[in-house]
């Protein structure tokens, strides 16, 4: 019978084409998403499909060669930049003969990894229980074994109805924990509401510049690195804009190409800030070549959390590495809809200001405009 492989982070990256023309931007985002949890990459395998194979995914031919692959370069895991079924997941350890991970897992891994707060390694936590609970519906087939043995016989359950009942059970009680959580973060939303204060929040694509334009904004010191993933856990500042009403500035987690819907399921409650702003800075990093389906990406999750009729406007960060002049464009209607700035810099950071002072300018008090006039 078929033990699943455990431990190890010699890895072989595995990318499919089945021609949608981003094979090679996917396989170098794998790459970073591999190093940010901490896998030694031995190597690629890469191949065409028209499309998956219901079994192995990859099919016969291409899973052999995995397999000697594995066998030469002594990997003892395999990663793919896809989706697998349980059932896919079994077969693929089965027939290469180490552990297989996919891409929904690899990135709970690193969220895992990340989470700092009691929130957010409670999001993480749940996001987790529920990707395993599509494993235990087609999972081993040492969890089908009946209890046995002196002080193991259980009460008619198996051993999979017992894991499924102890997961049921856990993961019932994140969902209520995170609620409180979210109750909190509703009635922290209405205090600002009720003293007049705009909420922003950022929004974008995995390590676009995010937490480094928070810090250039707020004068905060919230961690900010050149990796996937380095801001999981919201924080919110108070900042001063000359000119504009009070606004407090949350940072978000980043959004990815094909992001778990167990996650942003999980993280319901950190999204909310986003759900809930009065404007939405779309941060882009404009030095990408994948720029524009990195926003497409970004603009999926938004509309899947319920964030797409939120007013945006796009930052395009990092023009010290794009060569881009720093200045704003505006639309058909004249309001400014896209800065350009460097927040490591800070050049362009002041028509960023100018721009949210236009978009909610401070009005002066009724009795100050009728002593003016």
């Amino acid at each position: 019978m078929f033990e699943r492989p455990s431990g190890g982070n010699r890895a072989i990256l595995v990318q499919l084409d089945f021609g949608d023309g981003h094979a090679a931007e996917d396989l170098a985002e794998l790459g970073e998403l591999a190093a940010s949890c901490g896998a030694e990459v031995l190597g690629q395998v890469t191949g065409r499909r028209e499309r998956p194979d219901p079994a192995l995914y990859t099919g016969k031919g291409k899973t052999e060669e995995i397999r000697l692959f594995v066998q030469a370069s002594g990997a003892d895991l395999v990663i793919f930049n896809h989706t697998l079924s349980g059932a896919q997941q079994r077969n693929l350890e089965r027939e290469i003969g180490c552990r297989v991970v996919d891409r929904v897992a690899l990135i709970l891994d690193i969220f895992a990894l990340r989470a700092r707060s009691a929130e957010g390694k409670l999001q993480v936590e749940l996001a987790q229980l529920e990707h395993l609970a599509t494993r235990l519906v087609r999972g081993w087939t040492h969890l089908e074994r009946q209890k046995g043995g002196i002080g193991l016989r259980g009460p008619g359950e198996t051993q999979l109805e017992v894991d499924r009942r102890l997961l049921s059970d856990r993961v019932k009680l994140l969902k209520d924990r995170l609620a409180k959580v979210g109750r909190q973060r509703e009635t922290q939303r209405r205090a600002r509401r009720r003293a007049a204060t705009r909420n922003i929040a950022l929004v974008g694509y995995t390590n676009a510049g995010k937490s480094t334009l928070f810090n250039r904004l707020t004068g905060a010191r919230a961690y900010a690195a050149n990796q996937l993933f380095a801001t999981l856990d919201t924080t919110l500042r108070k900042f001063f804009v000359a000119g504009a009403e009070p606004m407090v500035l949350s940072d978000t987690v980043g959004f990815i190409r094909e992001l778990p819907h167990t996650l942003v399921a999980a993280f319901r409650a950190t999204l909310s800030e986003a759900v809930e702003a009065d404007l939405l800075l779309h941060v882009v990093d404009s030095a990408h070549p994948a720029r524009h389906e990195q926003m497409a990406a970004v603009d999926k999750v938004l509309d899947e959390i319920g964030a797409a009729a939120i007013p945006r406007l796009v930052v395009y960060n990092k023009i010290d590495l794009s060569q881009l002049p720093p200045g704003f464009e505006r639309d058909e209607y004249g309001k400014i809809c896209a800065v350009r700035l460097s927040a490591r810099s800070g050049e362009g950071c002041d028509l960023l200001r100018e721009a949210l002072a236009e978009r909610f300018p401070l009005l002066a008090p009724a009795g100050v405009q009728a002593q003016a006039v």
